[in-house]
């Protein structure tokens, strides 16, 4: 039988798996645990970490760990019976530990900060605003040429005439007149007093490039 044993040792402020001779006595078990000074120590043996009950308590210095029957991956726990005179739980308590604060204006003044690196590099809020128009994708819509309007009517397909591509007055980024085959518009090709291109009343449409399909589109004929 090995004479050798697995235990978890834990004290107020440390946890930890260590190997102990059975030989070794409760005197010199307290010594290596350096957990308080060996004369405030109080250990007690328990079957796992979270076990309260006690299984023996180890309080004759001068007998060996094994005469308590200790096994394999039993948990000691060492207790501080005067921690006043030692750092016990203090290494811990973050209660204790002065904070550092600084108010914001008090962090606004200061030179080595965050924000005073992002003032002097522009960076994020910082950065200046950007004076260059966003560039309009590439299309390749030729005026005069036929084309569907995508629908959100199941069945209905919206056929007509590409009669304008550009940039608009009445909203920005580009945009595409069509003269629907049907009166299916909402317009005769102008819009807020500027005439973009000419077609009956109801007729016109103003749509965006990515709703129009460029294609062989024939004129249908509605069945009634």
């Amino acid at each position: 039988m090995s004479s050798i044993v697995k235990l978890f040792v834990v004290s107020p402020d440390t946890r930890s798996e260590r190997r102990f001779d059975l030989h070794v006595t409760i005197e010199q078990l307290k010594s290596s645990s350096q957990a308080s000074p060996v004369q405030n120590q109080k250990i007690s043996l328990h079957n796992g970490d979270g076990d309260s009950q006690v299984v023996a308590q180890l309080d004759d210095d001068a007998k060996p760990l094994g005469y308590y029957s200790v096994r394999d991956f039993q948990t000691i726990k060492v207790a501080d019976t005067n921690p006043s005179t030692s750092f016990t739980g203090q290494l811990s308590d973050v209660s204790q530990v002065e904070k550092f604060e600084l108010s914001d204006d008090a962090y606004a003044q200061r030179t080595d900060s965050v924000l005073a690196y992002k003032q002097r590099h522009k960076v994020g809020r910082f950065a200046p605003p950007s004076t260059e128009p966003t560039p309009e994708p590439a299309v390749n819509i030729p005026i005069g040429s036929r084309c569907e309007v995508e629908s959100t009517e199941p069945g209905l397909n919206k056929r007509g005439t590409v009669r304008f591509v550009g940039q608009t007055e009445f909203a920005t980024g580009l945009w595409v007149g069509v003269e629907y085959d049907e009166p299916m518009g909402k317009n005769d090709g102008s819009l807020k007093g500027v005439q973009y291109f000419t077609c009956l009343p109801n007729y016109g449409v103003f749509i965006r490039p990515a709703k129009v399909t460029v294609g062989d589109f024939p004129v249908e004929e509605i069945r009634f």
